[in-house]
């Protein structure tokens, strides 16, 4: 079965928490701490892999978990960070954030990979926190939460080549002749349900890869037929070789579906009319095919023509020493500019505020935001140390200011989270 785009949710590992310890020993006076730190949370991490050509393996994979770190110990034991969790992809996956639309990643080479969900650091223990002025602090951190985004991943092929036309021009039968793709072929409208690769040699020992598109129909680019799910993957080749059945034999003009075509194209991507393009005049040797190109040619002059006939391996090896030579002076571009991907550190457009508050109630003041919600998970609240630290915290981000700001009073309650606690000025 062939799958060339998922959603997946990814849930990178929490980091392990600090470890809260003293040191304890017989002829050692004021031991001090002695809690390690912990591990860091396992990161999920897409790479290609040569040997797939589809995402079937993460159809059913709708979440993907990254492991937690390992605790810190006593004695100044670090906690273990989790491996890593490596999500193998084909050459030619595109990877998006759901959210903001911004492309994390475009692998195209061997081994390729990205990092699309980063693991959260390891929790400091207490011995992390000793200064001159608090010799022995009895706190310590939790680990940071591991990443949470929800992405695309689509499979983009990369071909050299690619056909395009209407259904039943013979793009199957073509691609069957020119290289060792075995595709359907049969007598019927989109026998081809998706698309087939072949590695193509000409007679002077050059190689290219040609992609054979299912066929294209009015609508293509709004979701009729199947042309809308597999447009993308020609976005990425250097030519197109539109293939017309030039004998009319179902009753179209020959015309005018290079005329629908190309509207589809443009439709979908207007880029797709920039690239380089050859017109196959294919079935020549049916009834009415000479008379149907010699009116073709009156109307398009500004495109190369090459007139076959796949059935018969006829003028093939004309059109592929042509594909050869135009592809040996097109530069393989890259399908995304480089301000089109996110930075690895930064995925959002904005940096957010660090916090939100809202009145929602009588005497309740809710605070939101990433960075106080963090700081929230990453606070161990087993010592009276830790519940100051934490206060000190949210007072040095400005939040007791602006809830004075805002008109709280005494005795009203702040939230954050499932954290509740009294306000006091």
């Amino acid at each position: 079965m062939f799958v060339d785009e998922v959603t997946l949710e990814l849930m990178a590992g929490d980091g392990g928490n600090g470890c809260l310890a003293y040191r304890r020993e017989k002829f050692v006076e004021m031991g001090g701490p002695w809690g390690g730190n912990g591990g860091k949370g396992g990161s999920i991490i897409f790479k290609v892999d040569e040997g797939l050509n589809t995402l079937l393996d993460l159809r059913y994979r709708r979440v993907i978990k990254g492991n937690k770190g390992a605790n810190g110990e006593g004695k100044g034991k670090q906690g273990a960070s989790a491996e890593d969790v490596i999500v193998k992809v084909p050459a030619g996956t595109v990877i998006t954030d759901y959210e903001s639309g911004l492309v994390i990643a475009d692998l195209t080479k061997k081994d390729d990979e990205v990092i699309a969900a980063y693991g959260g650091r390891g929790g400091r223990g207490n011995m992390a926190f000793a200064t001159r002025n608090n010799l022995c602090p009895s706190f310590a951190e939790n680990g940071e939460p591991g990443e949470y985004r929800k992405v695309k991943v689509e499979l983009k092929l990369l071909a050299d080549v690619g056909l395009v036309g209407m259904p039943s021009v013979g793009k199957s039968t073509l691609i069957s002749q020119i290289s060792a793709a075995k595709p359907k072929i049969a007598a019927y409208h989109f026998t081809t349900l998706s698309p087939n690769l072949g590695v193509v040699k000409t007679i002077d020992n050059r190689s290219f890869v040609v992609a054979d598109m299912p066929g294209l129909i009015e609508g293509a680019s709004l979701g009729e037929g199947l042309g809308d799910k597999f447009l993308k993957h020609i976005e990425r080749t250097r030519v197109l070789a539109h293939v017309i059945d030039m004998s009319g034999f179902e009753g179209r003009d020959p015309y005018e579906d290079y005329v629908i075509i190309n509207k589809e194209l443009e439709d979908f991507n207007k880029n797709m009319m920039k690239k380089p393009m050859i017109i196959i005049a294919n079935k020549m040797d049916m009834e009415g095919a000479e008379e149907n190109l010699k009116k073709f040619k009156e109307k398009v002059k500004d495109k190369e023509i090459f007139p076959i006939s796949a059935l018969k391996k006829e003028g093939m090896d004309k059109v592929l020493i042509k594909l050869a030579d135009m592809l040996d002076t097109i530069k393989r571009e890259p399908l995304y500019d480089e301000e089109n991907i996110e930075s690895h550190v930064l995925y959002k457009f904005e940096r957010e505020k660090p916090f939100q508050i809202s009145h929602e109630g009588t005497n309740l003041w809710v605070v939101r935001g990433e960075e106080v919600e963090k700081l929230l998970r990453m606070t161990s609240f087993r010592t009276d140390e830790a519940a100051e630290r934490f206060a000190n915290k949210l007072r040095k981000m400005g939040i007791d200011d602006k809830l004075r700001e805002l008109g709280a009073e005494e005795g009203d309650t702040v939230r954050i989270l499932d954290l509740e606690f009294e306000y006091k000025e």
